[in-house]
Parts: structure tokens; sequence; C-alpha cells
């Protein structure tokens, strides 16, 4: 969760959605008052009722912990619910030895992707295992019991978003087409656009508004890092290759641009389903991953209503030379 912003932001009476460890629960605000009696323009906190529980669990929380009673942040705390309801079913079954040695692999190197076979015909379909070494360029987990210590995530990805993944496996895997590079609407304006649309539900200077720059520079960094090791079909490899080169010559066109300046969204669809994975070797606590998956359940929705934006039109046919290449 966030930390605590500035200001007054919720009122007496108002009805609010409420975190609770890792839930959000329906409540209504039943007193407001500053941390610091005679700083009414600094930190606020609030006495909660959360809806249905007993008045002996009313209590005073910081504003961080509240959010507004809106549609999307209703969504939201469906999505929390599912997900604990899914932890705790999956926690009560023991996981197949097979699955635990996946999970337990997984970082962002291309030997170790979580996201599957290609031949794998789901959402996240994802290129196979290339068999590079295992490297350590990234922060990550030392033990696999640190791996199970980690707070659980899990991206929330709407329909459109996982329309748009099986369509452009299809394309790639099936059809051996490709996305036209350089992208005429690449990952670097979306997060753009992004960034220009949700700073103005956020107050200038607010903590609210530094988060939002800090999970963009973020997706940016792993986007770019990740592109090449782990986003990319074995038929997208060799582009890949050809474009790269072009990214770190001083001269050209593409001089000085990132993998983000060049690839599109289908691409960063393909991060997003990855990132649970990705987040889960960090050192992130449990606070820090709530509102990260906050953010990101944000941007994904934004992506998903704004789609058409940003989506190539058409795939490339390769080329039977490119194609002896992918052999």
């Amino acid at each position: 969760m966030a930390p605590a912003t500035t200001g007054q932001i919720f009122n007496k009476d108002e009805k609010v959605l409420c975190f609770h460890h890792e839930l959000l629960y329906e409540a209504k605000v039943l007193d407001a008052r500053p941390v610091e009696a005679s700083d009414k323009k600094g930190p606020w906190q609030y006495k909660v009722h959360y809806k249905g529980w007993k008045n002996t669990w009313d209590d005073w929380v910081p504003q961080d912990r509240l959010r507004k009673h809106s549609d999307e942040n209703i969504e939201l705390a469906r999505n929390l619910r599912k997900e604990m309801d899914a932890q705790r079913k999956a926690a009560a079954k023991p996981a197949p030895t097979s699955t635990r040695k996946r999970a337990f692999g997984g970082d962002l190197n291309p030997a170790s992707s979580t996201r599957g076979s290609e031949e794998r015909n789901s959402t996240a379909a994802a290129p196979p295992s290339r068999g590079t070494k295992r490297g350590r360029e990234y922060e990550g987990i030392d033990k696999e019991e640190d791996y199970l210590r980690r707070p659980a995530v899990k991206i929330f990805m709407p329909e459109t978003l996982k329309a748009v993944l099986v369509d452009d496996w299809e394309k790639v895997t099936r059809e051996n087409r490709l996305v036209p590079l350089p992208s005429s609407a690449p990952v670097t304006l979306f997060l753009e656009d992004y960034a220009a649309s949700e700073s103005a539900n956020r107050q200038p200077g607010s903590a609210e508004n530094d988060i939002l720059e800090e999970v963009i520079a973020g997706v940016k960094e792993y986007f770019n890092k990740s592109l090449g090791r782990i986003l990319l079909y074995r038929q997208e490899r060799p582009q890949y290759q050809e474009i790269y080169p072009q990214l770190v010559k001083g001269t050209g066109e593409l001089a000085g641009k990132s993998v983000a300046d060049v690839y599109g969204v289908e691409h960063l669809c393909r991060l997003f389903v990855s990132m649970p994975d990705l987040i889960a070797h960090t050192n992130m606590d449990s606070q820090a991953v709530s509102r990260l998956r906050e953010e990101l359940h944000k941007m994904t929705t934004w992506l998903s209503k704004n789609m058409a934006k940003y989506l190539s039109v058409e795939y490339e046919h390769a080329s039977q030379e490119y194609l002896e290449k992918v052999k």
C-alpha cells in the first residue's frame, strides 16, 4: 500500500473500501482527523466501520489503507478475494513435483521463463526454454525456501488483453507472421499516454503520483531487460537479432533507442503475463507487492480500453529465407 498522502481526502459518513491485511472490505468513515492535530495539510487518519463487522472492529486507520468506493476498486476487491481463495485451495492440496520445479526455476532469463512451451495453447503461450546458462544479473532468490516465502501476486488481465495474447500467439507461432518493427505505437508511447491520463487523477507532488512514476519507469525497465530474454517466440529471434545491433550503434535511425521505443504492446502484454513470477523473485514485501498489483491492475485496465490505438493492424509474413534462419 501507498505511503500516507497529505490533506483530507475522505469525508465523514463516506462509503469507502479499506484494506485489512491483503483484502479490501466495504467500510464507512465514522470520523476523520489529522495525524498531527496542528497540521491539517499533513497526513490524515480515519475511523472506519467495516460493513457486516461488529463495532468492536471499528478502528483508526491511516489514509493509505482507504480507497474510493468506485467500480474499478470494487472490481479490484473482488479480484483480491478470488486470488486469496485460489491460494488457500492451492495450499490445501500439494502441488505436483513437476509444477514445483517449474516454479522454482523462474527468473529473468530465457532458460527459466515460466511462460511455458509454444505448443501450449493458452493466453500465456510463450517461447520454449532455450537452454542458455542461468544468469544472476537480476535481483532474485538464492534458495527455494526463499522463493516460497515471497508474497504471491497475480496480475489482473482483462479479457480483451487475453484475446490479444491468443491472437498474437496464433499469428507468430502458427502462421509465421511478425509484428512490423519499429512499431508505430511503441511501448514508450503507451506508457507516456497512460502516465498523462492517470496523473490527472492524482495530486501533483503527492506520494500517489510518485508511485505512478516509479511503476511506469519500472515497467519500462523490466520490458527493456526482459524482451530479448523471455518475451520472444522462437520465430521472432532473428528479427530481434537484426534490430538489436541497430539500437546499440552510435548512428542510424534507431541509435540511442531502447527496445521499448521499437516494440509494441503485443510484447508488453506478454510481460504482464510473466510479471507474477518476476515479482516473486524480488525482495519486495507484501505491502509493496499489494500496491504494485493495484497499479498494474489500473494499467492493464486502461490498456484494454484503449487497445485499438496501440495494436498493430497487420503482421508481416516472414520470407522463406527468414524462416530458414528460424530452423
